[in-house]
């Protein structure tokens, strides 16, 4: 049968989420039965406090729940608590996380008022120092947030690898004839390194209620052989991402084909899709990415969903496709607004199709679905809601885009409760 082939379960149920210790990052769970975490990264100088105060305004508003700024020079530090105040005032509170490399230790010891503002501290083990002095600087950070009571995440890269621990590991392979290939003995130093400074970081005072792992590569077969292996030797929460995705379709497909398969299986506790934006792009394309892996998986719901053909030889207009992306940037932009008034709002369906083959059927299964006509069809477009049609609409592109915005705003003022203050 093709649901007991090794590897494959083809019955449709996802597996439990395992068991993790729960970790408070400023107001935000990650762990502990929570639910699964979106975080994303600002590419700002941190320097720059207007341009990073607007930027994770941005990000917040987009559906980051946490977002990360790099502290990588005093005056960055210095910003911190100045930007973090500035979030507070404008009604944000996304917690922050400060990631840090090589002076880290140095930064939240001579600017106490930064690791006082941050949430939570990003360490590389990798990138903290060599020899006896990696330890010992590892370890000044963890004091830091033991004395502020703050989360810490351990964050591996197979990119920043501690080479020390990699030559060992290779030469262990050779003198032991252990056979494996080098792919595999990097793989097993990434958990080693989370493993062995998580104990470190326990020993340094640190709780494991304020320890989060991760374990970053860019291959898609490696990020989940990783952490299959680590979810197994811990139950620390962990951070999913596929470092350095890549730009567009191909960061998309493959930050999806690993993160998939892992949030499938009941493994990672938050997690970030770090795509490369194109020159001047919009960094909130990962925040929505995120949501969506999230949301198409049944875990979490964020945002109302469109539901939109792809388009044949029967859709030579390209009217729904306008209409379409219009909907969904119109839900985008109306989003944080609407999540404040309406309880229930994110779970909305909605449905944009191009013709008469699915469009009648498709538009009958969301909550509210336009049917607009394909080529040679009558020039009138039906409109159900929650399965019944409702109306039938006729016009220029500019007058049934407007129309049909008015009734998915009817549709959440009377189907929705408001919230109350």
């Amino acid at each position: 049968m093709l649901n007991q082939i090794k590897g494959f379960d083809t019955t449709g149920a996802r597996h439990p989420r395992r068991n993790t210790y729960g970790v408070k990052v400023g107001h935000i769970q990650v762990g502990g039965g929570a639910p699964i975490v979106v975080q994303s990264m600002t590419n700002t100088d941190t320097v720059d406090v207007e341009t990073t105060f607007k930027q994770t305004m941005e990000l917040a508003e987009a559906g980051s729940e946490i977002v990360r700024w790099t502290v990588n020079v005093p005056e960055a530090a210095e910003a911190v608590p100045i930007i973090k105040k500035r979030l507070l005032d404008a009604g944000c509170t996304a917690p922050i996380i400060g990631d840090f490399h090589y002076n880290g230790h140095v930064l939240l010891t001579k600017y106490p008022e930064c690791a006082k503002a941050l949430d939570k501290y990003r360490i590389n083990p990798g990138n903290v120092g060599a020899g006896q002095r990696r330890d010992e600087q590892f370890a000044t950070i963890c004091k830091v947030a033991r004395d502020n009571n703050k989360s810490v995440r351990i964050g591996v890269n197979g990119g920043s690898l501690n080479q020390e621990l990699v030559m060992r590991k290779m030469q262990e392979n050779t003198d032991k004839n252990l056979g494996k290939e080098s792919e595999e003995i990097i793989n097993d130093c990434m958990v080693l390194s989370a493993l062995e400074s998580t104990e470190l970081a326990l020993e340094c005072g640190l709780r494991h209620d304020q320890i989060i792992i991760s374990c970053k590569t860019s291959r898609p077969r490696d990020l989940i052989t990783v952490y299959r292996d680590l979810s197994a030797k811990t139950e620390q929460p962990l951070h999913l991402g596929l470092t350095e995705a890549g730009m567009g379709t191909k960061g998309l497909v493959w930050s999806a084909a690993s993160l998939g398969v892992l949030l499938h299986e009941g493994i990672g506790d938050t997690i970030r899709i770090s795509l490369t934006p194109r020159p001047g792009g919009d960094r909130r394309e990962e925040v929505y990415a995120a949501c969506e892996l999230l949301q198409s998986l049944g875990l979490r719901s964020f945002s109302p969903s469109v539901t939109a053909c792809p388009g044949c030889g029967r859709t030579t207009s390209t009217t729904f496709q306008e209409l379409a992306e219009r909907i969904q940037g119109y839900i985008r932009d109306s989003m944080p607004l609407w999540k404040t008034q309406y309880d229930g709002v994110e779970t909305m369906t909605l449905a944009v199709m191009g013709c008469i083959v699915n469009g009648p059927g498709e538009s009958k299964a969301a909550n509210i679905g336009i049917s607009l006509p394909g080529t040679g069809e009558a020039p009138r477009c039906p409109v159900y809601i929650d399965g019944q049609k409702d109306v039938t609409l006729e016009g220029t592109y500019d007058e049934l885009a407007a129309a049909f915005q008015s009734l998915v705003d009817n549709y959440i003022a009377t189907k929705y409760p408001r919230k109350t203050a």
